[in-house]
């Protein structure tokens, strides 16, 4: 046999695997880093030069922005195929980011390929899996306890392979992005799908699955359908109450949950200039709630201010030097158009359970009576990956500051949640922390707490009908606490803070006044804070593990009998036969979001384990049957049961299953653990209406096939009590549709027809069993 150095050779040949890092290539004009963590990996300027102009020279057309930055990381320019929403793109991404509930799996997946190093500068965030109960210091004590093994195995795992590990406390993944790896004009995949949130920065920065990350990892060139570009012309300027949280709400209720997928929303226009750096973060972060594949701003003086106030001065100096591909050509097309003039634009609150029902502040507390959403407001939160800047902190703290000058504190409970070591640090020197406490605040963990559904909530039943209001980015059903009667709206840190005072959602700070404790009525007063600080950030302690030169030493070990890891085996390879006989383990009804089919909350221990965490499986979607969530028949025994413990037992017996699902199917978190459960269980297709992106390619990186119905009605030519056939396998080929036979318990049948956006990359992926095994046949 070949030696292992050798089968390595080989597989990166086979993959047109880059055999060293093109980010070391010299820059012409100047060698300036990524980041102060690699020295010696650097900004490739040049080489995005030379691509934005090969490219441009073919098309014969000014690019948007999004344009320069994807087709300027093409792997192959000269020859690629381009056209928006038609063909894949090979591209060569920069760097790569992992959230520690999703690196587990992603790491577990790049020890399965065999290679040595990744093959890109990539890191780990310990973020997800800090619970909170009490608050900052001791939540993350016990986190540490709980889940040493798994931090462990994180840390072993990135000092072993090359990966920079960020250990607990030291913030949320897309807040250290932020302030370390984002830059003008960088592609940068995470796993996780806010990772949007560095567009603030002028980069496309796009949330995927692990497996894609592996891909990246190796040095394979990633794949990505050519998106299309959504412009948002801002004019005008911000003031007053209304913030940049509320451009990306409004946003929502134009496009709603789904109206992003497949386009990058590319902003522009002179009212840019009025959003922070960090504004402009919050504003892409939450585009993930559109569907959007990223979302991105034109290089400005903001984000100059903010490199050179995060030590990053070099790369703001370069990239004035390279500003011309860092905006849109003029003239540019975008395949919509939307304008929003911000001095008109009201303070708006989304919800409840979907992030893209928009209401303006001032109308929500007469839409909530009409439909009987209860007004009193139990818990105000702000933070989170969305919201957590110095300048949110500060409009935040400069309300509570008013309240505290009239004797007032929040009649709600209120959480606060900085965004990294290095701001709540700076909030703590600062006194912007310490007035949040005075006004009745927890500050919690640096950690994604609550927004993910880590809470422990004592104040009230499951069951309860209740309202909650946060300055987070997702709201769907459960989320936050698990409760399905929570009914949590999201809208800006300053407005959360007003309302929390307030205690009503009947509030509207820019009329209503609230009275202080010796009766004098008041008004509060627009919030003014400070956009960065005006001493130099705090960088709080050190929580940055670095890889070591030589890891040749060092082990990683998983336990067989661990229920917190598992190591990885291969999926089946399909057997060249059409798939007969389908039973349908749940023809969903409704909003069926990653959320709804791998819950995270308390299931986030069971992320590396691939069996244990399958007992989520689809537990929260609804069964169109019966109206119930986790309810559906067994086809053999006729009773209902937990969709895991059905899925199993079909499983167990040989029997294959699909599901059927309905609109924008997979929508929310990029986990991929949501593709990995029903492969793992058995499921061969998903059918829907239609998918979210970052799902669709995830269960196709899994050996899955997501199928949508030609004709979307079909969806109600399907009962559960049905069998599937699915026939065209063998010609399976890119746009030729399959055929599905549906027989009915009569014994009458159906024939329909199932579209598919598998290229032939992807149509190996799915033959090899999955896009992993695929990687080992070319490596063997």
């Amino acid at each position: 046999m070949a030696p292992y150095s050798l089968l390595v050779t080989r597989l990166q040949k086979a993959l047109g695997v880059r055999q060293y890092h093109v980010a070391s290539v010299l820059c012409q004009r100047a060698k300036v880093a990524m980041s102060h963590f690699e020295p010696n990996e650097y900004i490739r300027y040049d080489l995005l030069e030379k691509n934005i102009n090969i490219v441009r020279k073919r098309l014969n057309r000014p690019l948007t922005l999004s344009e320069k930055i994807v087709y300027g990381h093409l792997d192959d320019p000269a020859n690629q195929e381009i056209e928006r929403g038609k063909t894949y793109l090979r591209l060569r991404p920069d760097r790569v980011a992992m959230q520690d509930a999703t690196a587990q799996m992603a790491m577990l997946q790049f020890i399965s390929s065999g290679l040595p190093k990744v093959a890109v500068p990539s890191t780990i965030h310990c973020d997800h899996l800090i619970e909170a109960q009490v608050g900052g210091e001791k939540d993350l004590r016990r986190a540490k306890d709980i889940n040493q093994e798994v931090y462990n195995f994180l840390a072993t795992a990135g000092a072993k392979y090359g990966v920079g590990f960020w250990r607990p406390g030291s913030g949320i993944i897309h807040q250290i992005i932020l302030e370390n790896y984002a830059y003008p004009g960088v592609l940068l995949i995470g796993t996780d799908s806010h990772t949007p949130n560095g567009g603030g920065l002028g980069g496309i920065c796009i949330g995927v699955g692990g497996a894609d990350a592996v891909d990246v990892m190796a040095g394979i060139p990633w794949e990505l359908k050519c998106p299309k570009v959504i412009g948002v012309k801002l004019t005008g300027s911000l003031s007053g109450w209304t913030s940049p949280k509320d451009v990306i709400l409004k946003v929502a209720g134009i496009l709603t949950v789904k109206g992003g997928t497949g386009a990058i929303v590319e902003y522009h226009g002179s009212g840019v200039d009025s959003i922070s750096c960090t504004g402009m973060a919050t504003i892409c972060n939450m585009g993930a709630e559109i569907g959007a594949t990223t979302s991105v701003f034109p290089y400005n003086h903001r984000m100059k201010k903010y490199l050179s106030k995060t030590g990053r001065a070099d790369i703001a100096n370069i990239a004035e030097e390279f500003k011309d591909h860092l905006v849109p050509d003029p003239g540019c097309h975008y395949d919509q158009l939307i304008e929003i003039n911000l001095s008109e634009l009201k303070p708006h609150i989304n919800g409840p359970f979907t992030p893209d029902l928009a209401h303006p502040v001032a109308e929500v507390g007469n839409v909530a009576e009409k439909e009987g959403w209860p007004l009193d407001i139990r818990v105000g939160l702000i933070g989170s990956c969305t919201n957590s800047s110095y300048e949110d902190m500060g409009r935040s703290a400069a309300v509570a500051k008013q309240a505290l000058a009239h004797g007032l504190k929040c009649k709600s409970q209120f959480t606060i949640t900085p965004g990294s070591e290095q701001i709540r640090a700076t909030i703590e020197r600062d006194g912007y922390a310490q007035i949040l406490r005075d006004v009745g605040g927890i500050v919690l963990a640096n950690a994604c707490g609550p927004c993910i559904g880590q809470w422990d909530r004592k104040d009230i039943k499951k069951g309860e009908k209740n309202t909650i209001v946060t300055s987070y980015n997702r709201n769907f059903t459960g989320r936050n606490d698990a409760n399905p009667e929570t009914h949590a709206f999201v809208t800006s840190p300053e407005i959360v803070t007003a309302l929390a005072i307030a205690g009503t959602l009947k509030f509207n700070p820019e009329t209503d006044f609230l009275t202080g404790k010796d009766g004098t009525k008041f008004k509060l007063e627009a919030p003014e804070a400070d956009e960065l600080p005006r001493a130099e950030f705090d960088p709080g302690q050190d929580t940055y593990q670095h890889p070591p030169k030589d890891s040749s030493g060092q082990r990683v070990d998983v336990s067989p009998t661990s229920q917190r890891l598992q190591l990885l085996e291969p999926f089946d390879k399909w057997d060249g036969k059409d798939l007969e006989d389908l039973q349908i383990l749940i023809k969903v009804k409704g909003k069926c979001t990653t959320d709804h089919i791998s819950a995270a909350g308390p299931w986030l221990k069971f992320r590396g384990h691939l069996d244990n965490i399958s007992n989520n499986l689809l537990i929260g979607a609804i069964n169109v049957e019966n109206g119930k969530a986790n309810s559906v028949r067994n086809a053999i025994t006729q009773e209902f049961g937990p969709v895991p413990d059905t899925a199993r037992y079909y499983k167990k017996h040989g029997i294959k299953w699909v599901v059927i699902g309905d609109e924008n199917y997979g929508e929310g978190s990029s986990r991929e653990h949501a593709a990995l459960e029903p492969r793992h269980l058995g499921g061969r297709a998903i059918i829907t209406k239609s998918f979210a992106r970052i799902h669709e390619t995830n269960l196709k990186k899994q050996g899955l096939l997501p199928l949508t119905f030609a004709d979307p009605a079909d969806y109600n030519k399907i009962h559960p009590v049905d069998k599937l056939t699915i026939q065209g396998l063998k010609d399976f080929a890119p746009g030729k549709p399959l055929k599905c036979i549906i027989k009915h318990p009569n014994g009458t049948q159906e024939i329909i027809l199932l579209n598919h956006t598998f290229n032939e990359t992807q149509i190996e992926w799915f033959r090899a069993g999955s896009a992993l095994n695929r990687m080992k046949e070319l490596q063997h």
